[in-house]
């Protein structure tokens, strides 16, 4: 029996061009989550103490750092926690 990694399959997988979107879309979601959750524990804020900061809601940020949500977070969100973090916000393409 050949055993195959997750990084083989993902790698066959992405031949489809509808899979590829998808799963770049869902890693981008995934990243920003755990980004948004070291920001936070950086800051030493709670998610209800950021979300005040950054003009939203608890549960808001309960959703964004849980990664499960389908939607991408907005940029201006993303610059609101990070203003309300003390962080600078940068972005890059790669």
């Amino acid at each position: 029996m050949k055993f195959v990694t997750l990084t083989e399959v993902i790698n066959e997988e992405c031949k489809d061009k509808e899979f590829a979107k998808l799963f770049q879309r869902k890693c981008l979601i995934n990243d920003i989550a755990t980004l948004i959750v070291q920001l936070r524990k950086k800051s030493r804020l709670t998610q209800k103490e950021l979300a005040k900061k950054a003009g939203t809601t608890q549960p808001v940020i309960a959703r964004l750092e849980c990664g499960n949500d389908r939607r991408v977070p907005s940029l201006e969100l993303i610059a609101k926690l990070a203003i309300a973090s003390n962080a600078t916000l940068r972005i890059s393409v790669e």
